[in-house]
């Protein structure tokens, strides 16, 4: 007896039975991907949480510097004291960018702003925004942008002072 020969009829079948297989190993793993945990965004791409931000005499009382690399404003009051603020709204989480010629942060979603310390000026943010904490050793400030503290608002025991020999 001879052997039957594939007809295009089962070829076809068996060319449609791959693409759908293929097609649902495809939607199997866009679903698995969905559902992985993903990381905390304060948490993605950041190797050390702790911003070295230089010595204290490079920040003048009264300066705002901003640091892209922990997304974060360094805020020397006029008294001396730091403060590191978070560029996010506590409205609706938008990037903050500050506004050098008026000494503001302006929320660009929602026209919010705030003050140098952080303090609301223009709502409808809800409360200053959030806080990292600083550290001044031998002279050289640094943040912690692992530890965010949120707050209504501006206190004089939030500022971290230089220790002065």
């Amino acid at each position: 007896m001879k052997k039957p020969t594939a007809t295009r009829r089962t070829f076809l079948n068996r060319l449609w039975l791959g693409i759908g297989g293929l097609a649902l190993l495809e939607s199997v793993a866009l679903v698995a991907n969905y559902l992985r945990p993903r990381p905390s965004p304060e948490s993605a791409g950041a190797g050390d949480p702790v911003v070295i931000a230089g010595p204290v005499d490079r920040f003048e009382p009264g300066s705002v510097t901003a640091f892209v690399q922990g997304r974060f404003y360094l805020s020397r009051l006029e008294d001396g004291g730091f403060l590191a603020l978070s560029r996010t709204c506590t409205h609706l989480s938008c990037s903050v960018p500050g506004v050098a010629d008026e000494e503001r942060f302006l929320c660009p979603c929602h026209a919010s702003a705030f003050d140098r310390k952080g303090d609301v000026l223009q709502p409808p943010a809800p409360r200053a925004m959030d806080l990292f904490e600083v550290v001044i050793e031998h002279g050289i400030v640094r943040v912690d942008t692992g530890k965010r503290v949120k707050r209504t608002a501006f206190a004089s025991g939030q500022a971290t002072y230089p220790v002065q020999a």
